[in-house]
């Protein structure tokens, strides 16, 4: 059995050390530290505290702007209240306008990388946000209670004139995109 794939799927609060009002103690139990845990030690025994966290997918037709800069806000807003996954229906690779843009507003999605929603069919997510229409009316079923949220935002990769002028759309969505993240947050996970 694997302590920490279970917890992180049933999503249940759990604290692991001495000292604390409900513990387990393991010398065998080890998690990684980027699925939200805090991790401490006292006298050998590792003590981890599990914050529940949501799982939110931002879809999209491409999973090349719009969704990688709403799963940048979201990772910065949400910081340590949600796992944040973004995926397309098809895979365009990440746009380096939108990896200049976010630059701008001090996010980092450079490493981000550009994912098929099928590379996620076993995560069980508590919101789906389709950012196009596109990705709304080709959603997979998710077998899970997931909130499906829709907010369709302008497509800046399909942009024309100058590159000053392209660039100013893609400032203009990410900033769209921003507000959108942050009433998200407050609405559902605050």
């Amino acid at each position: 059995m694997n302590l920490a794939q279970d917890v992180v799927e049933t999503k249940t609060e759990v604290v692991f050390g001495e000292g604390y009002s409900n513990y387990y103690c393991s010398n065998y139990f080890a998690i990684d530290i980027r699925l939200g845990c805090k991790v401490f030690h006292h006298q050998h025994v590792m003590a981890i505290i599990l914050n529940i966290m949501k799982n939110v997918l931002v879809l999209c037709t491409g999973n090349s702007c719009r969704s990688q800069m709403a799963e940048g806000y979201l990772k910065s807003f949400g910081r340590d209240s949600i796992n944040v996954f973004s995926a397309g229906i098809e895979t365009h690779g990440v746009n380096p306008k939108a990896i200049a843009v976010m630059a701008q507003d001090g996010i980092d999605i450079s490493a981000h990388t550009s994912n098929n929603v099928n590379e996620y069919s076993n995560v069980n997510f508590d919101y789906v946000i389709t950012v196009c229409d596109n990705a709304k009316e080709n959603c997979p079923y998710f077998p899970t209670e997931a909130i499906k949220i829709h907010h369709n935002f302008p497509d800046p990769a399909k942009a024309n004139g100058s590159e000053e002028e392209i660039m100013q759309e893609f400032t203009r969505v990410r900033e769209l995109i921003k507000v959108y993240v942050k009433q998200f947050i407050r609405h559902n996970i605050q």
